[in-house]
């Protein structure tokens, strides 16, 4: 049997093989220790300090990704896994995105929007006009911004340099990503662009791995509004349940939670609105949002006396959720606003659209048509809004006519049964007001007119149908952006007064005119003396602060009128009705003689 030795003793070749085998076995260590080292999970690197964690967005580390099948928003994810890496710019950038509509300028810090400029609008002063007001943006926050209660964490969302996905200059469609994270705050929002006024929004926010409410605002009025008259019109637009309501800017209540479920919310002034359009109705919260601001009382003197006007604002998104919603920002235009709907139970966009919040009033069931018919003039028959404007007139004006003849055929046949209800009222005279015999009165002239085939409201029913279409017009063009700047000889604004005051002028002297030529019957002479002159002066002074547009329609129907009035004086009712006018005053004569004498 052989004997078990000791390796240790063994002398001589022993020891020699020992150590190759010792030589073998450290290479074979050396070999597993290098694979494990390559193949392990690499580490992350340490965090830089906060000096260093600013870095350009040229060379910024990329977003940290969530792995696959993982909610970035779960707070049970483990806070060290997302503070453990921070993203944020060196500087501020800006990227502008461009379609055929607006010009948008995103500035990284805050990753909000510092110019939206539409294209096919000028300012005032015949710039491209800029929906963001400089001023008040500065002061209250700018497009497009995260909002939170906590102002702290509002101001630093606002001032954080992002890392945008792109920097220069985008052409939709297209899409923009901003990115942000410090201290276990973790922010991403995303922009998608295409090519109509809306754009799509998405964002998040975290903080050590919890949800925090996300509203995205829009804080700070509308870029346009300048005057007390632009600020008056500003409006908080919501809809709910596809009912729309409209909240005067006086009777908006600052920094008010409103819940869901909402097909849209917003602000919008005359001519312009910023509408937010949520993904998810029954997840939404609004905010209303009103601060005060001061303007000059007058714009030619910016350095003299101030008056405080109301400034709208809105944010929306929700408490619970990333904020997923599309932003309309443009101009008031029914073609366009009925392109835009909200979104529907069947999360498809076919919910209510965005017309109502362009506000005609209680006369929007005749405006509307008007302006439909005043659009078509346009663009079939004259490409100029003030030339439009007369034609649409002057058909209305010859629709009415029948009208204005049913009018004077009951003026006449009033006049004819003058004197015999004048000899019924001298009749009952001696009775008081309160006597009941003052009724036999009233039966007697009913039982004269229904004899004679007069109607007590001949000439106030076809009234019924021109004061609606007068008032409808008015509202009409009142309201419609189209208007805007729109150019007719020496005016050069329909929307705004005639700089000239040729209008108004010519309105005093075409409804004087009219007055005097139109028989009055049964008015009495001194009355009608007051009217001939009272109502021309007060229709010329309204018209001295209204819309060149609207007293370009007022002076062209006085005009039709004044000419409808003098054929139809020479028509033979017209003569009738002049010969019994002259009768009876030539009867007066004599007897206010008498009372002279």
């Amino acid at each position: 049997m052989a004997e078990i030795r000791n390796p240790n003793q063994q002398g001589g070749g022993g020891k020699q093989q020992d150590s190759r085998s010792f030589l073998v076995f450290a290479l074979v260590f050396l070999v597993m220790l290098l694979a494990l080292q390559y193949f392990r999970p690499k580490k992350p690197a340490p965090q830089p300090t906060e000096q260093k964690q600013q870095q350009s967005a040229a060379s910024a580390p990329a977003p940290i990704a969530p792995a696959a099948g993982t909610n970035p928003h779960d707070s049970k994810q483990k806070p060290a896994a997302v503070a453990a890496a921070s993203v944020a710019g060196a500087a501020e950038q800006t990227t502008t995105v461009e379609n055929e509509n607006y010009r948008i300028v995103f500035s990284n810090r805050g990753a909000q929007v510092k110019n939206w400029v539409l294209k096919r609008y000028q300012d005032d002063n015949g710039k491209p006009l800029d929906l963001v007001n400089p001023e008040t943006a500065a002061k209250f926050g700018y497009p497009l911004s995260l909002y939170s209660y906590d102002a702290g964490l509002r101001q630093q969302l606002a001032d954080a340099l992002y890392v945008p996905s792109a920097t220069g200059s985008l052409t939709a469609p297209g899409e923009l990503t901003f990115d942000y994270a410090s201290g276990g705050l973790v922010v991403k929002k995303t922009f998608r662009f295409d090519a109509s006024y809306v754009i799509r929004v998405t964002a998040s926010v975290t903080n050590n791995g919890s949800a925090l409410p996300t509203l995205v605002a829009w804080p700070a009025g509308i870029g346009d509004q300048s005057t007390l008259a632009s600020f008056s019109k500003a409006q908080f637009d919501i809809s709910q349940n596809g009912k729309f309501q409209k909240t005067d800017s006086k009777k908006v209540s600052g920094g008010a939670t409103l819940n869901g479920p909402f097909d849209y919310a917003g602000i919008s002034d005359l001519y312009f609105g910023a509408i937010f359009l949520p993904d998810q109705p029954e997840q939404t919260s609004v905010i209303s949002l009103n601060n005060g601001w001061s303007i000059p009382k007058d714009p030619k003197q910016p350095k003299g006396a101030t008056e405080s006007v109301p400034l709208l604002g809105a944010a929306v998104g929700s408490m619970s959720t990333p904020v997923s919603l599309r932003v309309f920002a443009g101009p008031k235009v029914i073609s366009v606003l009925t392109g835009v709907k909200a979104m529907s139970a069947s999360a498809t966009e076919t919910g209510p659209n965005l017309e109502p919040i362009l506000n005609f009033g209680w006369f929007g069931w005749v405006a509307k048509p008007l302006f439909a018919a005043l659009r078509f003039t346009y663009d079939h028959i004259v490409p100029n809004w003030g030339w439009s404007i007369l034609i649409l007139t002057l058909v209305i004006n010859l629709l009415m006519l029948p009208t204005r003849i049913t009018m004077m055929k009951s003026a006449l046949k009033m006049q004819r049964i003058q004197p015999e209800m004048q000899q019924i009222k001298e009749k009952y005279k001696k009775y008081k007001a309160t006597d009941p015999r003052r009724q036999d009165m009233n039966k007697e002239i009913m039982e004269l007119q229904r004899r004679e085939g007069v109607n007590m409201f001949g000439g106030c029913l076809p009234m019924l149908i021109q004061y609606p279409l007068l008032y409808g017009f008015y509202e009409m063009l009142m309201n419609v952006i189209e208007l805007r700047q729109a150019h007719w000889y020496w005016l050069h604004d329909l929307a705004a007064p005639d700089p000239l005051h040729i209008l108004p002028i010519f309105v005093i002297l075409t409804m004087f005119t009219t007055s005097y030529l139109s028989p009055s019957p049964g008015v009495d002479p001194a009355q009608q003396k007051m009217m001939a002159f009272m109502m021309p002066l007060m229709f010329g002074f309204i018209m001295l602060n209204i819309g060149s547009g609207v007293a370009l329609y007022w002076a062209a129907g006085n005009l039709i009128t004044t000419i409808v009035q003098v054929i139809m004086n020479r028509t033979g009712m017209g003569k009738q009705m002049r010969e019994i006018a002259a009768k009876r005053a030539a009867k007066k004569l004599p007897r206010s003689g008498r009372r002279t004498a």
